[in-house]
């Protein structure tokens, strides 16, 4: 399916909107982006990079947000309606918010999430 930049991102947006404040206000120093691609796996539907808050000692400071990035091209790909896109864009989010929390990707498979 086709989906535009501006309305991707309100997808984006919808989808942390309906995150539990609880969670949102534990995430830390954490940023999301959209991109069209990954460079080098065009296929990767999201991507966390950063020090998970479980990771995070004493000296951590100092350093720029972690990034959550959803590559917008790549979801839409894999979705034949904005139903469906609105649907794997939260489950995006999630994961890749659930990372930031330190949660890997075997456990996330484990609970649905993967």
């Amino acid at each position: 399916m086709e989906v535009g930049p501006e309305r991707f991102e309100e997808l984006v947006a919808d989808a942390l909107d309906e995150l539990p404040e609880a969670l949102t206000r534990a995430m830390d120093n954490v940023v999301v982006l959209v991109e069209d691609r990954h460079r080098e796996e065009p296929e990767l539907l999201g991507i966390y990079e950063g020090v998970a808050l479980t990771e995070r000692y004493s000296d951590y400071g100092g350093v720029l947000p972690d990034r959550i990035t959803l590559y917008r091209l790549a979801l839409a790909d894999v979705c034949v309606d904005e139903d469906e896109l609105r649907e794997e864009v939260a489950v995006t989010v999630v994961h890749e918010i659930a990372h930031h929390f330190g949660i890997d990707e075997a456990t996330l498979h484990r609970l649905g999430w993967g």
